[in-house]
C-alpha cells in the first residue's frame, strides 16, 4: 500500500538529543525504507529514487549510489548476504505501475534485474530471505489475492504462488510499504505477512517457506490507513506487530500486538513508552526489541510487554543484526543511527 509521503518537520540533531541514537553520515538526502544490517560491521540502506547505501565498518564510513533505471522506483526493502551480495526491492509509487527485484554481487557496482512486473495496479510491500537462496517477496491483492514470489536459487528465478490457493484479500485490504518489516521469516522455514486496510488487520503465515498458508484475523480494526505495519518474531511462538493509522500519527490506539503461539492468536497491548504510529519493528536478540515510527522510537527488553521511550528523531525502519546488541534505523532525508540495545 502506497503510504503517503508526507514531508515531515526535521528535529535540531543536537548532541544531546541523540544521545540514544547517535547519527551516522549517509551520503544522501534521499528518503530510506529498506534496511538490513547483516552484522555490526556490513549494513544495507534502500530507499526513494532508486538509491542504494552500504557500510562496511558499522558505519564509520557510507557510500551511496542510484541503481540505473530505478529512478522511478521507492526501494522499499533491502537484504544482503554480505557487504557484495545484496537484493533490493522497488516500487512505484506514482506514475506507471512497476515492481521490480534487483540483485548485485560486487557491492552494489553492477546491479540485474532478476524479477519486473509493469501490470497495472502492481505494487510490492516487502521481501525477505531464509538464507542465500530461498527468498520472499510479496505485494498488494491484484483480483482479491496477494501475490507472493518466491525463490530458491537465490533470485534466479521468480516464481508466483498460485493465487487460487490463497485466501482471498478481505474488501480494501493491503499491505504497508513503509518500513519493508510487514514480512518476518524465522529459522529456515517461517515466514509472517501483516496487512491493513479491511476490517480487520491479518497475518498470513507459513511454516514450509510458503508452499502452504494459513490466516489468522487479529483483534485489530481496520481502516483505509489502518493496519500492521511491522512483525518481528522472537522465535516460531513469541512475536511483536506494530502500527496503528499513518493519517493520526500521534494516535496510540492498536499500534502493539503481541503473540504467543506463532501468530495463531493475537493481543492488543500498550505502554506508555511506545506512542504514536509504528512503523516498523526489529528483534533486537533475547527478548529485545525496537520499534520506530515517524514521532519516535522505543524499545522494550521484556519480549514486547513493557517499552521505553528513546531520545531522538522518527524513523521509517529498524534493524538489529543477531546477538550484536546493537541496532540501526533509518527514514527521512537519509537518516540513518545507530544504537547499542544490549551492554
Amino acid at each position: 500500500m502506497r503510504l503517503a509521503l508526507a514531508v515531515l518537520p526535521l528535529i535540531a540533531l543536537s548532541a544531546r538529543l541523540h544521545a540514544q541514537w547517535p547519527m551516522q553520515t549517509s551520503g544522501t538526502t534521499a528518503e530510506f525504507r529498506g534496511l538490513h544490517a547483516v552484522s555490526d560491521k556490513v549494513i544495507w540502506a534502500a530507499g526513494k529514487g532508486g538509491i542504494v547505501a552500504r557500510t562496511k565498518d558499522g558505519g564509520r564510513t557510507w557510500l551511496a549510489d542510484s541503481i540505473p533505471g530505478a529512478g522511478g522506483l521507492f526501494l522499499v526493502a533491502v537484504h544482503a548476504i554480505d557487504q557484495r551480495r545484496a537484493w533490493v526491492l522497488g516500487t512505484a509509487f506514482s506514475g506507471p505501475s512497476a515492481a521490480r527485484i534487483y540483485h548485485t554481487e560486487d557491492a552494489g557496482r553492477t546491479w540485474r534485474v532478476q524479477y519486473e512486473n509493469t501490470a497495472k495496479g502492481v505494487f510490492f510491500d516487502g521481501m525477505a530471505f531464509w538464507d542465500e537462496k530461498h527468498g520472499i517477496a510479496f505485494g498488494d491483492p491484484i483480483d482479491q489475492h496477494f501475490p507472493i514470489l518466491l525463490t530458491e536459487n537465490g533470485g534466479r528465478r521468480w516464481a508466483l504462488y498460485p493465487p487460487a490457493s490463497l485466501e482471498p484479500a478481505l474488501p480494501g485490504e493491503a499491505a504497508f510499504a513503509a518500513s519493508g518489516t510487514a514480512i518476518s521469516v524465522w529459522g529456515d522455514r517461517e515466514v509472517w505477512i501483516g496487512t491493513g486496510g479491511g476490517a480487520h488487520a491479518r497475518v498470513f503465515h507459513s511454516a514450509d517457506r510458503g508452499a502452504t498458508w494459513e490466516v489468522f484475523e487479529t483483534p485489530v480494526t481496520g481502516g483505509s490507513a489502518k493496519g500492521i505495519f511491522g512483525i518481528a518474531m522472537g522465535g516460531v511462538r513469541q512475536g511483536v506487530a506494530v502500527g496503528g493509522d499513518y493519517q493520526k500519527r500521534e494516535a496510540s490506539a492498536d499500534n502493539l500486538l503481541l503473540t504467543e503461539d506463532g501468530g495463531h492468536t493475537w493481543r492488543i497491548a500498550s505502554s506508555p513508552g511506545l506512542t504514536g504510529v509504528q512503523y516498523g519493528v526489529a528483534h533486537a536478540g533475547e527478548q529485545s526489541y525496537v520499534s520506530v515510527g515517524p514521532t519516535g522510537s522505543s524499545v522494550s527488553r521484556d519480549g514486547g510487554t513493557t517499552w521505553t521511550r528513546l531520545d531522538g528523531p522518527g524513523f521509517n525502519t529498524v534493524s538489529c543484526p543477531d546477538r550484536s546488541g546493537v541496532c540501526w534505523s533509518a527514514g527521512e532525508q537519509g537518516r540513518i543511527a545507530r544504537m547499542t540495545v544490549r551492554r
